[in-house]
C-alpha cells in the first residue's frame, strides 16, 4: 500500500513566494515601533539627543558645505523636512532588510537593528551636553524594534498558523492531509498586516505624543507663555508704530516688518532646542580680564534696547527671501563687552549654541556703535523657540552664519587665526558683511499684465549704511529712479517703487541699488558660496 503523500503545509504553499516581501514590511514596522518608542523615551527624560535628531544632526555636520548650500538653493526653509524624509526612507531600508535576514537567517534582522542603535547612541553621544544616559533612547528602540520584530516574523513560518480541528484528527489517523482552504491562508496574512499595522500606530503615536510630552519642552513652553518681558529703556524709531512714508501700500509688496511666523529659519538645528530660561546662563570668556556668567533674570534686569534691524542669510540667491525685518529687545553685546575687557590682541568672538554651533564674529563689530544685541524679544514678544528662544544675538551688517547664534550660551574672545566656527570649517569666508543689495516683489516674474500704468516695486537693503537709491530698468532702456519710502534706520531695508507705463509685450524688468556710501551693486552674478550672492534681480513680464 502506498504511503500517503506529504503536502507542504498551507503557509508554505500559499504564502511563500510573499514571506520575503511581508517580512520586509514587518522590518519596517518594528523599525517605526521601535524609533517613535525611543523619541517618546527621549522626550520623557528629558534627554535631547533623540535617535533621529541625533543622526540628523551628525548627517548635517557631515554634509560637505556645497551640498548644504545646494540643498538649500533648492528647497530654502525646507532643507530639514527633506533631511528628516530621507532618514525615513533609509531607516525604512533598513528595517526592510532587518525582517528579510529575521526571516532567513535568525537573529540577523536583529543584529542589524542592534547596529542601527549602536550608530544612534554614538550619535547622541557626540552632540553637545550629552552623557552616558543619552544612548537610553537608542537602547529603548533597539529593545521594541526587535521583540516585534521577533513577533512579526515568527507568524510567517510554516505551522505558526493553528490547524483545523478536522486537519488535526487527520494528522492523528496519519492520513494524508486535506489541504486548507484559500481563507485560512490569507486570514493568517491578514492577522500578519494587522499586528505589522498596529505596530506602524504605536510607533507612529509614539513619535506624535513625544512632540508634546517632552519634560524639557514643557517646562521651556510653560516659562515662555508666562514671560513678560521689560519695556525697552531705549525704544527702536519704528515702536510705537512705523514712522510715516516707511510703508508703501503696494498690493503684493513684502511687508515692511516680517511677522514671526513668517521670518525665515536657516540653522544647523534638526530639533528646535528647548531651553528653559530659568537653567539659561551666558558665559563670556577666552582673552578677557573678566570672565562674565549672566542668568537671564540678569540679563532682563539691565536696561535693554529696542532696534529695528533686518537680518539675512548668506545663502540667499540674488532675488531670494531668505530675508526677513523685525524690531528686537535686547542688551547691547558691546556693554557687556566693556565689562569683560577684552585684552590686546584679540580679534574674534566666537559664539556657541547650546547645540554646539559655532560662529565667528569680529569682535569689532561687537563693539562698534552698530548696536549688536543679545535679543530677548522679537517684534513685541519673547523670541520665538524656532529664532533662540530664549536669548540669540542679532548683528547688523553681517549675514546670519557669521554673528545671529540662537540659543547663545556662550562667546569667547579669541583670535581668527587661533579658532574657527562651524560654517568657515565648511569653506566660507571668516568675514561676512551684507552686500548692497534689491529685490522686486511686484509684478512677479512670468505674470501677465494689463497695458497702461504698472507698478513695479521692492525692496533694498545695505545694512549700517543704508539705501540711497534705487533704479530701475525696462529692456535696454536708460536706468529711472525709483521713489523710496522713507527708511526705519540704516540697518533695515526699504521699500521702493516706480510707476511705468508698459506698452504690449514682453520686457525684462531689472533693478538695482545705491548705498549711502555710493556703491552700487554690482552686475556680476555670484553665487552664495563664499561669502553671498551677487548680480542685479531680473525678471519679464507679458503686457497684454
Amino acid at each position: 500500500m502506498t504511503a500517503p503523500s506529504r503536502q507542504a503545509s498551507p503557509l508554505t504553499t500559499v504564502q511563500k513566494p510573499r514571506r520575503k516581501s511581508l517580512a520586509a514590511a514587518g522590518g519596517v514596522a518594528a523599525l517605526i515601533a521601535g524609533l517613535g518608542l525611543g523619541e517618546l523615551t527621549a522626550a520623557l527624560t528629558s534627554i535631547a539627543t533623540s535617535p533621529t535628531g541625533s543622526v540628523g544632526s551628525v548627517v548635517i555636520d557631515l554634509t560637505p558645505g556645497w551640498f548644504k548650500e545646494f540643498m538649500i538653493s533648492a528647497v530654502g526653509t525646507a532643507d530639514k523636512f527633506v533631511l528628516v524624509a530621507l532618514i525615513i526612507v533609509v531607516a525604512s531600508a533598513v528595517g526592510a532588510i532587518a525582517g528579510v535576514l529575521e526571516l532567513s537567517r535568525p537573529p540577523g534582522g536583529r543584529a542589524v537593528l542592534g547596529g542601527l542603535a549602536v550608530v544612534c547612541a554614538i550619535a547622541a553621544l557626540s552632540r553637545a551636553g550629552a552623557g552616558l544616559s543619552s544612548v537610553l533612547p537608542a537602547a529603548v528602540a533597539w529593545l521594541v524594534a526587535a521583540l516585534v520584530l521577533v513577533f512579526l516574523v515568527r507568524r510567517l513560518r510554516p505551522g505558526v498558523a493553528p490547524a483545523t480541528a478536522t486537519r488535526r484528527r487527520a494528522a492523528e489517523r496519519g492520513d494524508a492531509p486535506t489541504p486548507a482552504p484559500a481563507a485560512e491562508s490569507s486570514i493568517d496574512r491578514r492577522r500578519f498586516l494587522l499586528y505589522s499595522a498596529a505596530a506602524v500606530v504605536v510607533g507612529v503615536a509614539g513619535g506624535a505624543m513625544s512632540r508634546v510630552a517632552g519634560a524639557g519642552a514643557r517646562a521651556a513652553q510653560s516659562a515662555r507663555s508666562l514671560l513678560r518681558l521689560p519695556a525697552a529703556a531705549i525704544p527702536a524709531p519704528a515702536v510705537p508704530a512705523v514712522p510715516a512714508g516707511a510703508a508703501l501700500d503696494v498690493a503684493g509688496i513684502t511687508p515692511l516688518v516680517t511677522a514671526n511666523g513668517d521670518f525665515y529659519r536657516i540653522d544647523t538645528a534638526l530639533a528646535v532646542p528647548d531651553v528653559n530660561p530659568d537653567d539659561w546662563s551666558l558665559t563670556v570668556n577666552g582673552m578677557v580680564e573678566h570672565p562674565i556668567t549672566i542668568t537671564f533674570a540678569e540679563l532682563l534686569a539691565l536696561p535693554l534696547t529696542e532696534r529695528a534691524v533686518t537680518l539675512a542669510c548668506v545663502s540667499n540667491v540674488v532675488g531670494g527671501d531668505l530675508i526677513g525685518n523685525a524690531t528686537w529687545l535686547g542688551y547691547p553685546i558691546n556693554e557687556l563687552l566693556a565689562r569683560a575687557k577684552p585684552a590686546a590682541g584679540a580679534d574674534m568672538v566666537l559664539s556657541r549654541s547650546v547645540d554646539g554651533f559655532t560662529a565667528s564674529t569680529p569682535l569689532e563689530a561687537l563693539t562698534d556703535d552698530r548696536g549688536a544685541l543679545l535679543a530677548v524679544g522679537m517684534n513685541g514678544e519673547p523670541l520665538p523657540f524656532e529664532h533662540g528662544f530664549p536669548v540669540r544675538m542679532v548683528v547688523p551688517g553681517l549675514y546670519g552664519y557669521v554673528s545671529a547664534t540662537k540659543w547663545v550660551s556662550e562667546m569667547t574672545v579669541t583670535r581668527f587665526d587661533r579658532d574657527t566656527a562651524y560654517w568657515t570649517r565648511n569653506g566660507w569666508s571668516p568675514l561676512g558683511p551684507i552686500k548692497t543689495e534689491s529685490r522686486i516683489d511686484v509684478p512677479r516674474n512670468g505674470e501677465k499684465v494689463a497695458a497702461g500704468m504698472v507698478t513695479i516695486a521692492g525692496v533694498a537693503w545695505a545694512q549700517t549704511r543704508g539705501i540711497d537709491k534705487v533704479e530701475v530698468r525696462i529692456d535696454t532702456e536708460p536706468w529711472r529712479e525709483a521713489t523710496l519710502a522713507r527708511a526705519i534706520s540704516a540697518d533695515t531695508w526699504v521699500q521702493w517703487l516706480y510707476e511705468w507705463q508698459a506698452t504690449s509685450g514682453t520686457h525684462t524688468l531689472t533693478v538695482r541699488a545705491t548705498d549711502s556710501t555710493g556703491v552700487t551693486q554690482t552686475e556680476t552674478q555670484v553665487g552664495p558660496v563664499p561669502d553671498g550672492a551677487t548680480g542685479w534681480d531680473r525678471l519679464t513680464v507679458n503686457v497684454g
